[in-house]
Formats: C-alpha cells, sequence, structure tokens
C-alpha cells in the first residue's frame, strides 16, 4: 500500500481502474504527460475550437497589423490601445514569422499548449493537498470537463473556446501558486518560511510572466497569492478597499459616450445579473468554508488553508463589486471588472471539488468515474453546440468553413483592396449563424464600429469613445437601410463596401452572395 493512501489503491484496484491508478506517483512521470496529453485532447473534443471569434476580434487583428502594417488604415484605434498593454501580440507575430505557420494554427496550438499547461498545474497543486491518486485526477479530469463552464454573471469562461491570453496567463498563475505549497506532502501546514528567496523569486517569475500576456489577470492573480501568503489580522483576515485600488481614477470624468459604450458589459454591473449569476457568487463562498472545515476534520492543513483564503478572496471581490459596480460615483472604475476575482476561485473550486468527489466517491471504481464523467462531458459538448450552431464544433486552421459569414469574410480578405473600409450591421456578431467571428479578425479588413465588442475597447480607453458613438449613431435603423443611406456613409466616413443579410438591399452592385450574405460596392 502507498504510504498515506488509506484505501490501498495502488494495491487494490480492480483490473478496470488499475489504468489510471498506475498514474498515481507524485512525481510527474512520463505516462502522466502522456495521460494529460489525452486529457487535454478530450477537452477540446468537449468545449471545441472556433478561430477570430469574440475576443480574437480584437486580439488577432493586432497580430496581423504587427505582421503587415498596412491593414486596417481606418480603424486600428478600436483595437490596437487594449493589445499594446501586453506582449502577446508580439508573441504571436514572431511565431508566425519564424514558423512559417499561419496565425490560425500558432493560434492553435497555443490554445493546446494553454490547456495542457493549466491542467498540469492542476495536477501538481492537487498532488501538494491530497494523498489519493483518485484525488488528484478526479480534480484535474473535472476541470478539463468544465473549462467553457460560466463563471457567475462575469461573461468568463476557465478557458475560452479559443486562444486568449488569458489561457496562457492562468497557467502562469497556476505555477505561481505552487510555489506557496512547496513540496508534495499534503499533510504538511503551510509554512510562512515560503516566503524565502527561491519560492519568493518563482512567484515574481510567473507573476511577471502572466502580466507580459496579461495584465488584468495577473493583477487579480498577484492579490489572491497576497491573501495566502501574507498574515491577516484575526478576526477580520481581510485587505481594506484602499489598499489595492488605483484611488486617483475614482474622480476621472465619464464622458457621455463612455457611458453609452460602458453600459452595453452588462456582465460589469452586478445590479444587472440574473438570481442565477448571484447565486453563483455567493454559493461557492459557502461550498470553500465548508471545504475548510472538511478538510481540517480530516488533518489536511494545505487544503484547509487553500479554501479558507479562497473563501475570504471571493468575498473581498465580491465587496468590491458591490462598491464599484452599483455607486454612480464609482462606475468610472467598472472596467477594472473587480468580479475577475471569480475566474481563478472558481478553477480552484472545481479542482478541490474534483479532488473531493475522487477521494471519497470515484476512488479507484472505473464505473462510476464513466457514470459521472460521460453525461458530464456530453452535456458541456452539447452546449457548445448550441451556441455555435452554425459553425464546426472544431475549427481546424487552414480546414474549409461551411459558415456562410465566414466564407464571406474570407472572399472579402481575397477579392478586395487592403484598404477597403465596410460598414456591417453594429450587431452583426449576434445575429443568428454568425457565431461571434469576427469581421476585422477573419476578414482582414477596415469597418466601422459596432455594438459588441468595440465597447469593450472604449471602456477601457474613454478617449476614442467619441469617435465610436459618432460611427455607432451613424448606423442606427441598419435594416431599413436603403441605397442612400450607404451613400451617406462613404460621403460621411468615406466607406466603399457593405456587408448585408439576404435578400440585401435594391440597388447595389453585389459581386460575392451566398445563402446568408451579400457583399455589395457603394457606388
Amino acid at each position: 500500500m502507498r504510504p498515506g493512501d488509506p484505501n490501498g489503491c495502488a494495491g487494490s484496484c480492480s483490473a478496470g481502474g488499475r489504468w489510471l491508478f498506475s498514474l498515481g506517483t507524485m512525481k510527474t512521470s512520463t505516462r502522466d504527460h502522456l495521460f494529460l496529453a489525452g486529457l487535454t485532447a478530450g477537452a477540446i473534443l468537449v468545449q471545441g475550437y472556433h478561430f477570430g471569434t469574440e475576443d480574437q476580434a480584437i486580439y488577432v487583428p493586432a497580430i496581423r497589423k504587427i505582421l503587415d502594417p498596412t491593414l486596417y488604415p481606418h480603424d486600428s484605434e478600436f483595437f490596437l490601445p487594449q493589445t499594446r498593454a501586453t506582449l502577446f501580440g508580439n508573441l504571436v507575430a514572431f511565431m508566425v514569422r519564424y514558423t512559417h505557420l499561419s496565425c490560425a494554427a500558432v493560434l492553435f496550438i497555443i490554445q493546446i499548449s494553454s490547456i495542457y499547461l493549466i491542467l498540469l498545474g492542476c495536477l501538481k497543486l492537487t498532488r501538494r493537498l491530497f494523498h489519493e491518486s483518485s484525488a488528484h485526477w478526479a480534480g484535474t479530469c473535472l476541470v478539463a470537463s468544465l473549462l467553457t463552464i460560466p463563471i457567475a454573471g462575469t461573461a468568463l469562461y476557465i478557458v475560452d473556446e479559443y486562444t486568449h491570453p488569458g489561457a496562457l496567463a492562468t497557467f502562469a498563475l497556476l505555477f505561481a501558486l505552487l510555489a506557496v505549497f512547496p513540496g508534495e506532502t499534503p499533510g504538511k501546514p503551510v509554512d510562512r518560511a515560503c516566503l524565502r528567496p527561491r519560492p519568493l523569486l518563482w512567484i515574481i517569475v510567473w507573476l511577471a510572466a502572466a502580466a507580459l500576456v496579461h495584465i488584468q489577470m495577473a493583477f487579480y492573480g498577484a492579490l489572491f497569492l497576497a491573501f495566502l501568503l501574507f498574515k491577516m489580522p484575526a478576526r477580520a483576515e481581510s485587505l481594506t478597499l484602499s489598499a489595492i485600488l488605483p484611488l486617483r481614477s475614482l474622480w476621472e470624468p465619464a464622458s457621455a459616450a463612455w457611458k453609452k459604450a460602458a453600459r452595453t458589459r452588462t456582465d460589469h454591473y452586478l445590479l444587472l445579473w440574473h438570481w442565477y449569476e448571484l447565486l453563483g457568487v455567493v454559493a461557492p463562498l459557502a461550498i470553500l468554508e465548508g471545504y475548510a472545515r472538511l478538510a481540517r476534520r480530516h488533518q489536511l492543513p494545505r487544503l484547509a488553508y487553500l479554501c479558507r483564503r479562497l473563501a475570504l478572496y471571493g468575498l473581498f471581490g465580491l465587496t468590491a463589486g458591490v462598491v464599484l459596480t452599483i455607486p454612480a460615483r464609482f462606475e468610472r472604475l467598472t472596467p477594472y471588472q473587480p468580479m475577475r476575482t471569480f475566474h481563478i476561485l472558481y478553477l480552484l473550486f472545481f479542482l478541490v471539488t474534483g479532488a473531493l468527489i475522487g477521494k471519497w466517491v470515484l476512488r479507484n471504481s472505473l464505473w462510476k468515474w464513466l457514470v459521472f464523467f460521460v453525461p458530464l462531458c456530453c452535456g458541456m459538448f452539447y452546449a457548445q453546440l448550441q451556441i455555435y450552431s452554425g459553425s464546426p464544433h472544431i475549427e481546424w486552421p487552414g480546414a474549409q468553413d461551411p459558415n456562410p459569414w465566414v466564407q464571406a469574410f474570407l472572399w472579402i480578405r481575397h477579392n478586395t483592396p487592403k484598404d477597403a473600409y465596410f460598414a456591417l450591421n453594429p450587431r452583426f456578431m449576434k445575429l443568428p449563424g454568425e457565431d461571434y467571428h469576427g469581421f476585422r479578425a477573419m476578414a482582414e479588413r477596415s469597418r466601422m464600429a459596432d455594438y459588441v465588442k468595440d465597447p469593450a475597447v472604449v471602456a477601457l480607453f474613454p478617449d476614442i469613445g467619441n469617435e465610436w458613438l459618432k460611427q455607432v449613431t451613424a448606423l442606427q435603423g441598419w435594416k431599413h437601410f436603403t441605397v442612400k443611406d450607404f451613400v451617406r456613409l462613404k460621403q460621411q466616413f468615406g466607406v466603399g463596401w457593405v456587408v448585408l443579410e439576404q435578400p440585401g438591399v435594391p440597388g447595389l452592385d453585389c459581386p460575392y452572395q451566398n445563402s446568408r450574405v451579400r457583399v455589395c460596392r457603394i457606388e
């Protein structure tokens, strides 16, 4: 029997379960890495992959602009400000140049690598919190199954179904967290001597790595590590709000354009959340407190410490969210998204939950593992099919995409000049079947401002608010536009092309059309 394994899994596993628990050594072996590689493939199969969607509508144009500065001559101010603060775009552009792979292929490789490294971090962390190999792998498998679980009302996932710098930052934060729990000894209490030079150096290195690709996530990761590392008052065990917030920003004026853009981001405002989203904030905090008490009873001091501090961290984030998103005087700070604290909280919450289920329920029973994980993965798989109903579940780099919107955007890339300027429905990304594909990312052409992604950049950089408001105001009533309205856009903004839903608008020359979309010139 392996020491610390009360169930004797190493010697008494059933034949069906031995394949998994033979991977239960504390050190990460070659077999562990192979199993993690298979788990990564399974995670991608469940969550899918979609190039050019959601936030890639911001990041991909920035990468393409680095590779070819002649692109996006009319609208780069709507995506470059958000990407200049990190090296993610430069990193991807460097890989594209020196591997001679396409941007889509490089981003897909980064997605696979990010998920693998996150799962590796999860496995390593569970081995520092639990004795049983069933706990190690159940926690890791649960995270792999729930990568696209909604995080309350934040509009975040643990890992998006497209490549995002947040995934790289997440893996870096997990590895920084490992330095807080040195040595794979679950029964050993947390030693504050981990602030000695070597562990502290690794924490700084991993936090710096996270900041290089996603500053906001690195900030909240550093805040969580502060909750873990520093002794708090015995009664409060909390930090004051003034200790971490940039107070000078509280009084910065918010223009009318900024307010209009910021209020499109309903996930930033707690009062706009549904009741079940608010429950998704409160319930994990209460459960984590229960986990902490359970861990103390079972002599798992590291687990108890982590759960307790994680609950306090979440409570702090909730308090900051209430303070910053409800009073009108602090509205200017909503883009700091204090509820982002729940991203790392959800990841660790499900990691611990899965580990506890593996420890006491699944153990070495293969049929229990199948009964638990197969329906869960099928449910997550089905949910992703509904969200991206008009696209392949995995949009492989270089493969032909049957989505008619993507086909139109790709036609534009290959058949219009680089300085072409387009107008689209300002809410085109939310149209049925469009599946949140970004025009700039797929077509590599400029377009007028929209109501879906551009407001996120405006919320962070108010200086572009007036131009954004001017453009989206000019696009109001899009569904009823006639040729005269398109000519007005050409005269006012220099737009030469439009992308329209079928059947289009009579009187326009449309050199491309398919079952859903027309691409037309404005004469």
